[in-house]
């Protein structure tokens, strides 16, 4: 073999080794990229056409309306109305605060709202959209289209807000919403939404959970870049739960229109404790917080002394004053430490000790059974009762009659107030004297009530049951419990001791020398039972009694509470009220003929009875409260 023989068969030699190597090599890669094949669209084809088809859709949540807060007749007191809003998702802008300053250009952002909206855009996931502006206009709404490309991640949606058709007249009841804050993220992802909110006050906070409803979805599909093409599907949310209230919208907005600052009058359905009205003054608008209450109205609320965002029917604090008696008859009674034709003789005034406590009538009432001592409201006989009690079989009995003890009401926030006794004295480092005690007898010293409890006293008075004031009737629809007198307990006290009384607080109003004559209803309307009641806010010395010490001569802020309970009909009590007037002077002259107007137009609007239409729509009355007319 020539050398040129062999160096071609050596150069075919290498030829070959590398045609088998490459053709190795070629193998392994098409054996390698078979094997990802049948991985990519066999082993893990699911996985990764689930992975595509989420790059193609994009889901997002819809919250849903809340639900609404009707009166006792259906009429909304608390709704939903559209609102136009722009939007701004993080994640579709690349620069946050490029895209703020251009909106800002458009529609004039404050610095307050624009650090609330960065705040908002740091809490949450870039996904979620943030509220930028509510309430758009048509012309706002107009220019922030026509930029529309140099804003990046702006949207205009349309959502709803809340909307309180009664303004003020039922806000210390209803309540308001605002924002979820950082104390309110608990995990629902429907917190987050752009519009949500949450209960801050009220039924609507107490209700919040039921009110808030179930968001729904709504799913597009988008291009690589997140651009939306088309809706692909929507499923709407849920709506809120509606909540119906016992309380009359139209007689409560009435009974505001009769009433002056720092009164406060409270309505029950003495049968199965249904609030029925609650008014105070003053009060607020819910609706100013829908679109943020400005610094300087906040600066108003809080800095007026008649203190509107306080709700005085169950956080306003009062000394009952001889609207207490009942309670102080009724603990003698049980105690059998006087029996009702026992009689004591007033002065005008008893001696203990040093001191002098004085009777209203200076002049005496003589001789008095219980019966004349309520009727005329003799401090002296109350005096001597209560010495004879002690003062904590006074709380026990007060206790019973839902005072100084927290009430099953769904307003959140509102005040037990004190009902004193010995115990309480002695943590304060102080020691109860007798004195205490016989002051306590008329309803003065360390008291702490509100007006909530004294109508839960009247209506428990009138009926003989444990009835809690309640403000909820249904829930979507489903009554709820507690609208039935028979699901009330019985007190546990004598019938025949509740009849005295209820006959005592006849004559209160309907006898020739009761202190509140002037409160009679019309006769077609049927007899009232009821109690006065006066409060010093301020001590009177001795000094200014013997100078002549009169009320009507002294600043309006130093004059005497005015207060007055009762219950209608007497013979087979539906209505309990309460009422307190601020510095009125006479709980006779201020707050009873008051509380006979309440009553009438308790009667004309809710029209009690089988024919009636509040008849019709509540459940049968208790039995009789017995007695009639004496």
């Amino acid at each position: 073999m020539s050398r040129r023989q062999r160096e071609e068969e050596r150069v075919r030699g290498i030829f070959g080794r590398r045609a088998l190597l490459l053709g190795a090599g070629q193998m392994g890669l098409l054996g390698f990229l078979a094997h990802r094949l049948h991985r990519l669209q066999i082993t893990e084809g699911e996985r990764y056409a689930t992975l595509a088809e989420e790059n193609r859709l994009s889901a997002r949540l819809l919250a849903p309306p809340r639900g609404r807060v009707l009166d006792r007749n259906g009429h909304i007191i608390a709704g939903n109305q559209l609102n136009w809003r722009a939007l701004l998702t993080a994640e579709q802008t690349t620069d946050v605060g490029a895209t703020l300053e251009t909106f800002g250009r458009i529609v004039p952002l404050t610095e307050a709202e624009r650090a609330r909206i960065e705040r908002d855009v740091r809490r949450r996931r870039r996904f979620v959209p943030v509220t930028v502006r509510d309430f758009l206009t048509w012309e706002e709404m107009a220019r922030i289209e026509l930029n529309a490309p140099d804003l990046p991640g702006i949207s205009v949606d349309v959502g709803t807000t809340r909307i309180y058709p009664e303004a003020d007249h039922l806000a210390h009841i209803v309540g308001y919403v605002a924002p979820p804050a950082e104390r309110d993220m608990d995990g629902d992802p429907l917190l987050e939404l752009p519009g949500i909110r949450v209960g801050r006050s009220g039924i609507e906070r107490h209700h919040d959970l039921a009110l808030r409803g179930r968001a729904g979805a709504v799913q597009m599909e988008v291009n690589a870049v997140g651009r939306i093409i088309r809706e692909l599907d929507r499923r709407e949310g849920v709506q809120g739960q509606d909540v119906q209230l016992s309380v009359d919208s139209g007689l409560t907005k009435t009974l505001r229109g009769k009433i002056e600052e720092g009164t406060s009058v409270v309505l029950m359905d003495a049968r199965n404790g249904e609030v029925l009205a609650m008014a105070t003054q003053p009060s607020f608008d819910p609706n100013l917080f829908n679109s943020g209450v400005s610094n300087a109205q906040w600066r108003e609320w809080t800095r007026n002394r008649a203190t509107p965002l306080i709700n005085k029917a169950t956080n306003g604090l009062y000394a009952p004053g001889s609207t207490f008696k009942m309670v102080v008859a009724l603990a003698g009674l049980e105690a059998r430490v006087v029996t009702p034709g026992e009689r004591i003789f007033c002065p005008g005034h008893m001696d203990l000790g040093e001191s002098r406590f004085h009777c209203w009538n200076r002049g005496g009432h003589g001789a008095m059974d219980m019966r004349a001592a309520l009727k005329y409201s003799c401090d002296v006989y109350f005096y001597e009762l209560a010495k004879r009690l002690g003062i904590d079989r006074i709380a026990a009995m007060g206790r019973r009659f839902g005072l100084g003890v927290p009430l099953d009401i769904e307003l959140p926030g509102i005040r037990n107030g004190l009902m004193p006794t010995r115990e309480w004295r002695q943590a304060q480092g102080r020691s109860w004297a007798l004195g205490d005690t016989v002051v306590h007898g008329i309803g003065q010293g360390f008291y702490q009530l509100t007006p909530l409890q004294l109508a839960t006293m009247t209506a428990r008075l009138a009926t003989g049951r444990a009835v809690q004031p309640h403000l909820t009737r249904s829930i979507g629809g489903r009554p709820v419990r507690g609208t039935r007198a028979e699901d009330w307990p019985s007190l546990g006290i004598p019938e025949r001791d509740l009849r005295l009384v209820r006959e005592a607080m006849w004559a209160v109003v309907n006898e020739q020398g009761g202190t509140a004559r002037i409160a009679r209803l019309p006769n077609e309307l049927g007899a009232m039972a009821g109690k006065t009641g006066t409060t010093q806010v301020r001590r009177v010395t001795r000094e200014q009694r013997e100078r002549g010490y009169r009320v009507d001569q002294v600043p309006r802020e130093w004059r005497p509470h005015a207060l007055f309970v009762a219950f209608a009909p007497h013979d087979n009590p539906v209505f309990a009220v309460s009422v307190i007037v601020e510095h009125g002077s006479s709980g006779s002259a201020a707050a009873a003929p008051l509380a006979r107007d309440v009553l009438i137009e308790a009667f004309q609007q809710l029209r009690p009875g089988p024919g009636g239409a509040f008849g019709a729509r509540v459940a049968a009355a208790t039995r009789p409260a017995g007695g009639g007319r004496p």
